[in-house]
């Protein structure tokens, strides 16, 4: 069941750091692990609501210490006061002090047997740097098994609302530069003017690099916009978002520059069923394989089935690609507060693609819609 969400520009909900910040302490508790460390800049922001650069935190049963240097100071010492998850800011001196030997001042008085790391958002040579300082201490370092990334599938009322937000920030931008969709226009000029009105309704930045291919380059499912200038019946696809407090959106559009031909018609009506297919069946409990598998038998019943493309979606939030992926081999349940994006497409090399992308809101009924631009195949030229 889809459920129109009306607009909501100011969201009663806040960020609820402390009770993140609780959970993630269970998890560690539960794996007898006394602390972790922390590099990635999504689960600093998602813990401490620190959204610079250079940083990485340490979270223990009883404290959390977030580290930078004199660039970030008074940023990280704002933002980590607005989240009052107790947070003591701690700049490095970087040509003094080395982060190994300072995390050794800080956790060497607190008996901790076994801590966390997160080991693919460090390179070796650092983790090797930070080993080594802490080797005197009766340590043992372990990489941090999933326990963020599992957390940050479901969303809370905050999470959400921002996400609707930045997809209405798109919805709208899209809507004001859809008229300069006429032959001549270059695909580089247009993604210029879409990124420059998803800023203008609000947007802090972009979800990602703009998509958009026209012709036989819309058969790309990642075309970054060139000096290919759009013709009359050429196939158009449009894969772009907005970025608001960290939160993602992501929708894709796909059009044809004038009346389409039967061919034309066949791929868009095929992938527009696969969708429809899909989100008829989202809800809590459905396995992500599932739902793929429901999306993709329409793909391949169609004359186009071997141009399918391989999944159906991906979590999003403060990452583009989260965690679940919808994909064919992925067992994993959706849950009530996921938002995933609802996406089949088929590209036909040399010809051109056709793919259409949703944001929704898993619910046990059903889902949510947050993505709202209208569906239209046939730009009027």
């Amino acid at each position: 069941m889809n459920t129109t969400i009306p607009m909501r520009l100011e969201h009663a909900a806040k960020p609820q750091f402390e009770q993140r910040l609780q959970q993630f302490r269970q998890a560690l508790e539960r794996s007898d692990q006394q602390g972790a460390l922390l590099f990635a800049p999504e689960h600093l922001r998602y813990l401490l609501n620190y959204s610079g650069e250079a940083a990485m935190a340490v979270v223990t049963a009883t404290a959390v210490w977030l580290i930078t240097d004199y660039r970030f100071e008074l940023q990280a010492r704002q933002e980590t006061a607005l989240a009052q998850a107790s947070c003591q800011v701690v700049i490095r001196d970087r040509d003094r002090q080395s982060l190994g030997a300072l995390l050794n001042q800080l956790i060497g008085d607190l008996a901790c047997r076994a801590l966390w790391f997160e080991a693919e958002h460090i390179s070796l040579t650092q983790y090797q740097a930070i080993a080594t300082e802490l080797a005197a201490l009766p340590l043992q370092l372990s990489p941090c098994p999933p326990v963020l990334v599992a957390q940050r599938m479901v969303k809370d009322e905050y999470e959400a609302g921002q996400i609707q937000t930045a997809a209405l920030i798109a919805d709208r931008a899209l809507a004001t530069v859809l008229p300069l969709l006429k032959p001549g226009i270059r695909e580089h000029e247009f993604a210029t003017e879409l990124e420059y009105q998803l800023k203008r309704h609000g947007a802090d930045g972009l979800s990602f690099a703009t998509i958009v291919g026209f012709g036989a380059r819309s058969a790309l499912p990642h075309a970054l916009p060139g000096d290919k200038k759009l013709q009359k019946g050429d196939l158009v696809l449009i894969d772009f978002g907005a970025s608001l407090n960290g939160y993602r959106s992501d929708m894709t559009r796909s059009y044809v520059a004038g009346k389409p031909d039967v061919m034309q018609l066949a791929l868009f009506q095929t992938v527009q069923q696969a969708q429809q297919a899909a989100l008829s069946k989202v809800r809590a409990g459905i396995s992500a394989a599932e739902l793929f598998r429901i999306s993709d038998h329409v793909l391949q019943q169609s004359e186009f089935g071997r141009y399918a493309g391989p999944g159906l979606g991906h979590g999003v939030g403060l990452q583009l690609h989260e965690q679940p992926f919808l994909s064919p081999n992925n067992p994993q349940p959706l849950q009530s507060g996921m938002i995933v994006t609802i996406e089949p497409g088929l590209y036909l090399p040399n010809y051109g693609g056709v793919r259409l992308e949703d944001d929704v809101l898993v619910t046990a009924q059903g889902y949510q819609q947050l993505t709202q631009a209208p569906v239209r195949f046939q730009l009027d030229i």
